[in-house]
């Protein structure tokens, strides 16, 4: 009895120490080491941490932050390891921090990695919160502040913080087997050493010996956070390490900003060293092109104010390594050096450069800044910028099929004979050429091929592209724009290009017209040695919309087509089955008219005149079998002429009748040669109707289903618009009815 008495207390006691391992496995499972093990989504970060005897010491025993990549980031990482243990401990830091205390008051936290390098902590405000980037990688948020607990035998628990990232961290740090170590160089003992940091075939001794050159290394060496371009090797063709000086080296710096390349809001600029006087100015921003499902990163340096050694305009290079992360900032190797301009725009064409078209930002049309980056002081600005969301989906119509975007302009050239190789040689021999190139995609386009068909059509169509002996930097174009529509001729006599700036909140738009086709400027001042590119999203003198896709769009013409609105008048310009040539009145010509007839303009913009509206517009709508353009009416005039007998006497031709929806228009057009306008703007062509001459602004503006002739003057006297307020009503009801039935026939 007594041994089993005995034998049960013991039993006791075992399941005691049972229920007290048990207690104590639940305890350490807080532990933040076994949250890991236990979730499946780190399990190949878990596993480096597991082989690293340094961090499983510090997960024993120390407080600490992980960051832990998820598993799809270790299928992005390019290469395998060779410091497993390096790369784990760079994910850790010894100090615990939740989401909401990352970068409130500091931009970087050293890790555990012998040398203590930092990683560098982003704050990128979004839509609806906050985005945290360690370094380039994105922190998970839903997935993030795991917390756990871990208590010593003396002493109070203390707390270890684990956040998820979706990109595995690589530190900057010499291979075992190189003979100099290296474990946290700033900028400059990164090109010192580059030998042994560099993972790869690129080398970067040319850049490094001009900075030795210009004595410059000291910038390399600022403490802080800074943003450092440095080309390779493989860059410095065409001796372009002559050309490289003191201001062109400060210009590959970006000073108190730490910009990887995801969370730095592309086309966003931001101003360089070289800045830091008044002899130049230069501003740098990022842009991206996505290729199938790989995003190409691309830095384009943008010379605002230069001399005769730093040309104005935009050099880009793409990013072939990005995201190098050094004690004072962020190292990206490009691919040649920025802000030098060293090729002809032929030359240009034919590098096949692989950017620009396809940018994947939603700031791609903003190619122009509300106001220019303000000089700075050396390294004087705080790191705060807004990031590029990458929710926003990529717009497929600027997605390249085969990489370039200015070749095939190129190849279309070349395929035109003797032709196409005589405008090159125009292109080569000007010094002062500005080219509107469009991306390969806007040719790639059933309605250019279509025309490529006729080898003299579709060689003015390229020619419209060209303007000689005038460089058109944005800037010019802004300034020459501010008191009228700017417009510049071509190499096609008689087509012009007209400008327009759009403004929407702080951003503006640069769009190009030519041939009646508005093209958005996505890249804008290409810098060449005998001018520059801007890069187009359509081909100009293409028709691609109809009358009331043109109308509706081009604010020229705004007022037109809000008077256009009334009785449904509008509606019959979508219509493809018959041509249309339309005499349309700009805004300008409404504000002159207003000032000649005030009163019976103000009625004709209100609602309860909406008839005399529609039937003022008739008269400027020709609707007919065939476009009338402006070489075609003075044919006709002059075709009547001869048939006529007993002219000696007359000094003006004979109009010629032109079919409209209210009755006919009686017309003829002069050409004038000389600058007997006295305008620097607008065309030569004058329509004379009834007692009026009025200038024609922009003749034969092309669309699918006719032509566009923008006037000075609409066609209305004194006299047209004079309603009794007893027949008000009456000519309204009738209007509409009459309007509604013409629209309904003319749609079917």
């Amino acid at each position: 009895m007594k041994r089993a008495r005995m034998n049960l207390f013991g039993l006791l006691r075992f399941c005691f120490f049972l229920i007290l391992c048990f207690e104590g496995r639940q305890c350490d499972d807080e532990s933040l080491e076994a949250k890991m093990r236990l979730d499946p989504d780190i399990s190949q970060f878990y596993s480096l941490i597991e082989g690293c005897q340094i961090c499983n010491f510090t997960l024993m025993y120390e407080p600490l932050t992980v960051f832990a990549p998820i598993n799809a980031a270790f299928q992005k990482l390019v290469g395998v390891p060779e410091d497993p243990d390096s790369l784990a401990q760079y994910h850790l830091t010894n100090i615990p921090k939740r989401i909401e205390q990352l970068g409130v008051s500091y931009t970087s936290i050293n890790t555990r990695l012998p040398g203590g390098p930092p990683i560098w902590i982003t704050i990128s405000p979004g839509l609806y919160h906050d985005a945290v980037y360690i370094n380039n990688a994105r922190l998970l948020p839903k997935q993030s502040n795991i917390i756990g607990t871990k208590s010593q035998n003396r002493g109070s628990p203390f707390t270890q913080i684990l956040h998820k990232i979706d990109e595995v961290l690589v530190p900057t740090r010499s291979s075992a087997t190189s003979r100099a170590q290296v474990f946290n160089p700033n900028a400059w003992e990164f090109l010192e050493n580059y030998e042994s940091l560099i993972q790869g075939t690129h080398r970067v001794r040319n850049f490094r010996q001009k900075v030795q050159q210009y004595k410059r290394e000291s910038i390399f060496r600022t403490e802080g956070g800074h943003t450092f371009f440095i080309p390779v090797d493989e860059g410095f063709a065409n001796n372009r390490a002559g050309l490289i000086d003191d201001y062109i080296i400060d210009g590959h710096v970006i000073p108190r900003e730490v910009l990887f390349t995801t969370p730095t809001k592309k086309d966003s600029p931001f101003p360089t060293l070289a800045n830091s006087d008044n002899v130049i100015r230069v501003i740098i921003s990022f842009t991206q092109e996505q290729r199938d499902k790989t995003i190409i990163n691309y830095v384009k340096s943008h010379t605002l104010f230069g001399d005769g050694k730093h040309p104005q305009g935009v050099v880009l290079a793409e990013i072939v390594k990005a995201n190098i992360p050094v004690k004072n900032g962020v190292i990206h190797l490009i691919h040649k050096p920025l802000m030098i301009v060293d090729s002809t725009i032929k030359e240009l064409l034919q590098e096949n450069m692989d950017y620009i078209c396809n940018v994947g930002n939603v700031q791609r049309m903003e190619n122009i800044w509300d106001e220019t980056p303000k000089m700075i002081s050396r390294f004087s600005r705080p790191n705060a910028y807004y990031p590029y969301d990458p929710r926003i989906r990529f717009d497929d119509q600027y997605k390249e099929k085969d990489g370039g975007i200015l070749n095939n302009f190129l190849n279309e050239l070349n395929d035109l004979g003797p032709e196409g190789h005589s405008f090159l040689r125009t292109i080569e021999r000007s010094q002062d050429v500005t080219l509107f190139a469009p991306c390969n995609s806007a040719l790639d386009n059933e309605i250019v091929r279509s025309i490529k068909r006729d080898k003299q059509k579709y060689l003015e169509v390229l020619q419209m592209h060209v303007v000689v002996d005038n460089r058109l930097y944005v800037d010019t174009v802004i300034k020459e724009n501010q008191h009228k529509v700017y417009q510049v001729p071509t190499l096609i006599k008689g087509k012009n290009l007209y400008f327009n700036v759009v403004t929407i909140g702080n951003n503006r738009t640069m769009t190009v017209e030519g041939g009646g086709v508005n093209a958005t400027v996505i890249q804008p001042d290409l810098a060449a040695k005998n001018g520059i590119i801007h890069i187009i999203d359509r081909v100009l003198g293409v028709p691609y919309s109809t009358i009331l896709e043109k109308v509706s769009t081009d604010p020229m013409l705004r007022k037109s087509y809000e008077l256009g609105q009334a009785q449904q008048f509008n509606a019959q310009l979508n219509a493809t089955n018959k041509k249309f040539t339309y005499f349309i009145p700009s805004n300008k010509a409404w504000q002159t008219a207003r000032v000649m007839m005030p009163s019976a303009i103000k009625k004709l913009f209100m609602e309860d005149f909406s008839y005399h509206a529609f039937t003022t517009l008739q008269r400027h709508l020709v609707i007919s079998d065939d476009v009338f353009t402006m070489e075609r009416i003075k044919q006709l005039t002059k075709a009547k002429e001869l048939n006529q007998t007993n002219r000696a006497n007359l000094h003006e031709p004979l109009p010629i009748s032109l079919p409209t929806l209210r009755g006919s228009l009686e017309i003829f057009v002069e050409e004038r040669k000389d600058n007997s306008l006295q305008r620097n703007f607008g065309s030569a062509y004058v329509i004379h109707w009834e007692e009026l001459r009025i200038p024609v602004f922009r003749p034969n503006v092309e669309c699918t289903n006719g032509i566009i002739h923008v006037i000075d003057m609409p066609f209305l006297k004194k006299g047209d618009i004079v309603v009794s307020s007893s027949s008000l009503n009456t000519a309204s009801l009738i209007g509409a009815a009459l309007a509604v039935l013409f629209a309904r026939l003319l749609a079917e």
